[in-house]
């Protein structure tokens, strides 16, 4: 009853007239963010906070705006991956897998449409669960050690090896070059330059933007020229039947129930975000359509389904640590919570019984962006689609300006897109040799986290290795990684013994 009493006070908060125009604009301008490439929500909520403190919104109106540019970029993230093959974001980055293959099927409408709707269903069940959950998940979430995150890092390095089943070993060196890139820079324990050729630009790390950009954005780009015909010609942009899409996603109702699931969970972990949920999402997925998983990387819907849902259901469990306990679950969520304080507002338990109107009237708000997004989403989809007729001579010059433009207002250095070409070279070169860029990017991301955690882990242990599996959350993890790692083998020792 407390539960609904406060749900009943922030629906009266976010439904007046000020905080709904507000809710629209957020969402609006949230999706064209996360449509274009290399900005992402960080970026997005950065942007806007010092336009939200200097009108002199109230917090609540503030929050509100605020958090509907952060999940309306998890939406728009999936326009230019599936039309482009650029992901918007890090949490993007899986639905090119099987989203833009879609596109080049002609199916650019269907993937967008099932995708606005795997997003709208992800996001909703990850409140309801953030609404009956949070306080206790919160205080499970602060509970989790170095070592039970080094478990999760395995685990979801495990679940990278069904991205390319069919090339496992192109996977792994995929894999290896990304935990190269992510021990670029100064090492934060030691102080210790590594592979930083002596260049002053390289010792904060790669940054990575520049590297999603540089790898998904130009290597694309140079594609397009290699072949030099209208895209029309390859790319079929088809009007679609929105009635026909929601008969279809009811179909996936257990592909988007499970990776809900994943996608919350995993949010809920300070530090761990929306790419590491798509991606064990993406990796549980194929691991269930054993024997019927040929067209994954192909243009299979269940692969774009999965990483959406997990991706925005991820973005509301991030919110969890950050209203209960104080911690952000993300890089946005860390934004959000500067906001919080900058509005004198203070996040953790008593949140919720001193400022309810903040802390309810942020959670109304989500489930109505959800259907705010979904409304502005679905009638767009046969305009998005016809981007695809564009011609190759306009297309090109379009996606480099985007990618110049995003990179260089970073932070306005030239270095930044000249590395961006080389990345963009490379990644050229690998794609023509048949390897996927997805398990690059996620070691780059997985790769810095699981680095620090080990080291964490092994610093107060000084040095036993035993902590790793100390908690029975660690042993989980563990468990489900060798889990993962040996499917493969037991299913096909089990067709042979069928056959």
């Amino acid at each position: 009853m407390d539960i609904l009493a406060g749900l009943a006070e922030g629906f009266a908060v976010a439904l007046t007239p000020l905080n709904l125009g507000l809710l629209i604009v957020g969402c609006f301008f949230g999706t064209l963010v996360g449509a274009l490439p290399g900005i992402g929500p960080i970026n997005g909520v950065a942007i806007l906070l010092p336009l939200a403190y200097s009108l002199g919104l109230p917090a609540e109106s503030a929050l509100i705006l605020l958090a509907g540019v952060y999940y309306g970029a998890e939406y728009g993230g999936r326009i230019s991956s599936i039309l482009l093959n650029v992901p918007g974001d890090a949490s993007a980055v899986m639905t090119t897998l099987d989203g833009h293959p879609m596109a080049k099927n002609g199916e650019a409408g269907r993937a967008l449409a099932l995708s606005a709707l795997a997003s709208f269903v992800g996001g909703t069940a990850a409140l309801v669960m953030m609404t009956v959950f949070a306080p206790f998940l919160g205080r499970v979430a602060v509970g989790f050690g170095p070592g039970d995150y080094v478990a999760l890092m395995v685990f979801a390095f495990s679940c990278l090896a069904t991205l390319v089943g069919s090339r496992p070993l192109k996977t792994i060196i995929g894999v290896v070059i990304g935990l190269m890139l992510a021990t670029i820079g100064i090492d934060s324990a030691t102080g210790v330059m590594r592979f930083t050729m002596g260049i002053p630009n390289l010792f904060d790390g790669m940054e990575f933007l520049i590297v999603v950009i540089g790898l998904f954005a130009i290597s694309e780009a140079l594609l397009l020229l290699e072949s030099w015909t209208p895209v029309a010609s390859t790319i079929r942009a088809q009007r679609d039947n929105i009635g026909e899409r929601v008969r279809e996603i009811v179909g996936y109702r257990w592909t988007m129930a499970r990776s809900a699931v994943i996608g919350f969970f995993v949010g809920v972990l300070p530090g761990t975000g929306a790419s590491i949920a798509s991606a064990v999402a993406y990796g549980v997925e194929k691991r269930m359509a054993q024997g019927d998983d040929a067209m994954f990387g192909k243009g299979d819907p269940r692969g774009l389904v999965a990483p959406e849902t997990a991706n925005n259901a991820a973005a509301a469990g991030a919110m969890v640590p950050m209203l209960t306990l104080g911690i952000p679950g993300s890089g946005t969520t860390a934004i959000l919570l500067g906001a919080l304080l900058l509005f004198n507002v203070t996040p953790g338990p008593l949140m919720f019984e001193q400022r309810p109107e903040v802390a309810w009237g942020l959670i109304a708000s989500m489930y109505m962006g959800n259907i705010a997004l979904l409304v502005l989403n679905l009638p767009m989809v046969g305009i998005f689609a016809r981007l695809l007729s564009i011609d190759t001579a306009y297309l090109v010059p379009l996606v480099v300006m985007l990618t110049f433009v995003g990179v260089f207002s970073l932070y306005g250095a030239t270095f930044d897109l000249v590395l961006m070409l080389i990345l963009g070279f490379s990644g050229y070169v690998l794609r023509k040799l048949g390897f996927s860029l997805a398990p690059v990017i996620l070691g780059l991301v997985l790769g810095a986290l699981l680095e620090s955690n080990l080291r964490r882990a092994l610093s107060i242990s000084a040095g036993d290795w035993s902590i790793l599996f100390e908690t029975p959350a660690a042993i989980v993890f563990w468990l489900l990684a060798i889990l993962v790692a040996t499917s493969p083998l037991v299913m096909r020792v089990r067709r042979r013994k069928a056959t």
